[in-house]
């Protein structure tokens, strides 16, 4: 499936699923926010969700041990 066939107003489950995916991969490998391919509303708010996981998950995943240290 192709973006431009999924970047339209009716939009299913699974367009929104695997534009979170892709969102989630583009954030867990470092790629910009900006470059966001839907155009529809709904469906690049999915992207973005998945960006913003995916981009936590790689902060979790990339942070030093001695930043776990709480200073009390």
């Amino acid at each position: 499936m192709k973006i431009n066939s999924i970047d339209q107003q009716e939009w299913s489950i699974d367009t929104l699923n695997k534009a979170y995916r892709q969102g989630y991969m583009f954030g867990l490998s470092g790629e910009s926010l900006l470059q966001c391919p839907y155009k529809s509303d709904v469906i690049a708010a999915a992207w973005e969700a998945g960006w913003n996981d995916g981009n936590d998950q790689a902060s979790v995943t990339h942070r030093l041990p001695e930043e776990d240290i709480a200073i009390a």
